[in-house]
């Protein structure tokens, strides 16, 4: 996969999407592929009523996440971020055009050979949303078209829909250190960390990263799906 990946674009639908599902990946190739990350929504406002999300202490608590997502990024060397802020929860609410147009614009601006997105078997429906949107925005024949697009499992969302699962069919090794920095990179989000059995905790990133290793012979590893690669 080093061979043929340069330029990555991550869309994630809020921040910690893309910790929980590529971090072990950018920790593993910092330094050596260009990254950037993209939040569609902000990942806040879902807690609070349709008529509280622009009141001053709503707007507070999403700026403080965005700021999680900053700091755990930073942790693994990654610079290249935008937050879009859409309202978490709601994008079912946003015309589905709307969102293809940020990720059409974000793929004309950065211009990745490679794109991960969420999975279309998570729980989370704005999670599908994304998937969907981005499928569509990166389909062939358009502007956008791009040849490699991966999704990634979110812990918390890709395990709990029981009647479908996430299916991966491409593996990346880690080290050790990579699951570490993931680790590190999640406890940036203060708001989002629970204690084990949670998903979302350090002995779940690693619980984690351990099945995937042994699944695919290693002692760590992140799973992903490919669903489109063009060789041309």
């Amino acid at each position: 996969m080093m061979q043929i990946m340069n330029k990555v674009l991550i869309i994630a639908a809020h921040p910690d999407d893309d910790i929980l599902g590529c971090a072990g990946l950018m920790s593993k190739y910092r330094g050596e592929v260009e990254f950037r990350v993209v939040f569609i929504a902000e990942g806040s406002s879902c807690r609070f009523n349709k008529e509280q999300i622009l009141e001053e202490d709503v707007i507070k608590i999403i700026n403080e996440r965005n700021s999680f997502g900053v700091k755990a990024l930073k942790i693994l060397g990654v610079e290249n971020y935008h937050f879009h802020d859409l309202p978490c929860g709601r994008l079912d609410q946003v015309s589905i055009i709307d969102i293809n147009k940020i990720i059409e614009k974000e793929i004309q601006n950065f211009k990745p050979d490679t794109i991960f997105t969420h999975s279309f078997e998570d729980t989370n429906n704005d999670h599908i949303i994304i998937h969907r949107a981005t499928q569509m925005a990166t389909r062939p024949g358009s502007k956008t078209f791009v040849e490699k697009v991966y999704t990634y499992e979110v812990l918390s969302s890709s395990e709990w829909r029981f009647t479908h699962t996430f299916s991966p069919n491409y593996f990346e090794s880690l080290s050790e250190q990579d699951v570490l920095n993931k680790c590190a990179a999640l406890a940036e989000y203060e708001s989002e960390i629970k204690e084990f059995p949670y998903p979302r905790s350090e002995e779940g990133i690693i619980s984690l990263a351990k099945y995937r290793g042994m699944q695919s012979s290693n002692a760590y590893a992140e799973a992903f799906k490919l669903i489109r690669q063009i060789i041309k």
